[in-house]
C-alpha cells in the first residue's frame, strides 16, 4: 500500500478529496489544503480540534484565546467543509479501506501556540497538560466522525516537525535572545506515548508519527509506542552508526517505516520509477534486511506535503507513489 503525507495544492476540498479517494483507495489521506491561509496550516488545523480550549492570530502567530473567536471558527468552518467534501468524495467512488487523519502532535503543537503573556504553551506544565489532554479527546472524536463519514477504519497520524528542535533546546523565547530549554527525552517520550496509547485504544489501529527531519528520534518514537515512523527517505544520507540501529531495530520490532521518496516538488528531467525507489532498496541493504522487508513493513509516500507543487505534480507524485508500493512488492515476488 502506499499513501500521502497529507497535504496538497489548492483550495477546493472537494476536487482534493475526489483526487486522494481515487489515487491512494487502500490508505487514503484526509486532504489538507493549507494554501487556504488561517486555519488550514498545521497549527490552525489542529487548533479547530481541541476541546473547550481556543487560539486567536496575533501577529506572532497563533496565541491560546479566552473564547472562541473569528479564527478559530474559521479553524473548525474549514474542518467541517473538509469532512463534507470527504464524504461526498466516498459517496462517489467508494469507501477507501483505510483512512488516515492528520494533526499536529502534541509537541509540535504546544511549540507553536502562545500563552497569553507571549511564552510558549510548553513551557508551563499545566498548560502543556490541559492541551495534550484536549488534542487527545479532539483527535479521538475526529477520528469517529471520519469513521461515520466514511465506514473506513481510521489510522492517527502526528505530525511533529518540532521535536528535534524540542528536544535540542533550539526554539527561541519571545524576545528572540534566547532558547527555550531542551526538554528531556524521558518527558517527551512519556508524553508522546500516552496520546498515542489512547489514540491506539479508541482507534483500534497503530498511531504514525511523522517527522520530516534529517535524523528524526526514531528510537524515542519507537519507545512510545508508534505504529510506525513517517521519515524523508531520500534525505537520510548516510545512514550508519546509532541512527542506522534504531532504523534497523524498528524494523526488527515490526514497526513500519513510511518512507519518503517521491519528490514532493517537480524534478528537473525524466522520472524514472526505479531511481525514486532506489534510497529505500539502500537502505533495506544497509540495514541487513531483504527487499521483501519493504512489501512487508514499508509504505512509501512522497517525501513530504505537496502543498508547494503544481496541482498536475502533485496527481502524478501520488500515481508514482502507488507504483512504488506495486515495485516492492514484484521485487519481493522476484
Amino acid at each position: 500500500m502506499a499513501t500521502a503525507v497529507g497535504s496538497l495544492p489548492g483550495t477546493d476540498p472537494v476536487e482534493a478529496a475526489r483526487t486522494v479517494v481515487g489515487e491512494l483507495p487502500e490508505l487514503m489521506p484526509v486532504p489538507e489544503l493549507p494554501g487556504r491561509g488561517v486555519g488550514a496550516d498545521i497549527l490552525g488545523r489542529t487548533a479547530g480540534l481541541l476541546v473547550d480550549l481556543a487560539v486567536e492570530v496575533v501577529p506572532s502567530g497563533y496565541r491560546v484565546a479566552g473564547t472562541p473567536g473569528m479564527d478559530h471558527r474559521r479553524a473548525v468552518d474549514l474542518l467541517r467543509w473538509d469532512l463534507d467534501a470527504l464524504e461526498q468524495a466516498v459517496a462517489e467512488a467508494g469507501a477507501p479501506r483505510v483512512v488516515k487523519v492528520q494533526a499536529a502532535g502534541p509537541w509540535t503543537l504546544t511549540a507553536g501556540i502562545e500563552l497569553m503573556r507571549g511564552h510558549r504553551v510548553l513551557t508551563d506544565r499545566g498548560a502543556l497538560r490541559d492541551f495534550t489532554e484536549s488534542l487527545t479527546e479532539g483527535l479521538i472524536a475526529h477520528a469517529e466522525q471520519v469513521t461515520a463519514r466514511t465506514g473506513s477504519r481510521v489510522v492517527v497520524q502526528l505530525d511533529e516537525p518540532s521535536l528535534p528542535a524540542v528536544l535540542r533546546g533550539s526554539l527561541p523565547t519571545p524576545s528572540g535572545y534566547g532558547n527555550v530549554a531542551a526538554v528531556p527525552e524521558p518527558d517527551v517520550q512519556r508524553l508522546l506515548g500516552e496520546v498515542i496509547e489512547k489514540l491506539a485504544a479508541a482507534t483500534g489501529s497503530p498511531v504514525v508519527v511523522h517527522c520530516c527531519a534529517k535524523r528524526p528520534p526514531v528510537e524515542l518514537l519507537r519507545r512510545a509506542g508508534a505504529g510506525a515512523i513517517s521519515l524523508d527517505a531520500s534525505g537520510l544520507g548516510d545512514v550508519s552508526g546509532t541512527f542506522a540501529d534504531e532504523l534497523g531495530e524498528a524494523w526488527d520490532e515490526k514497526t513500519a517505516l513510511f518512507l519518503g521518496l517521491t519528490p514532493s516538488l517537480e524534478p528537473a528531467g525524466q522520472v524514472d520509477l526505479r531511481g525514486i525507489a532506489q534510497p529505500a532498496f539502500d537502505l533495506a541493504t544497509r540495514l541487513g534486511f531483504g527487499k521483501k522487508t519493504l512489501a512487508e513493513r514499508a509504505v512509501p509516500t512522497p517525501t513530504c506535503g505537496l502543498a508547494g507543487a503544481t496541482p498536475a505534480w502533485s496527481r502524478r507524485a501520488l500515481s508514482l507513489t502507488k507504483d512504488l508500493a506495486k515495485l516492492f512488492a514484484d521485487e519481493a515476488e522476484s
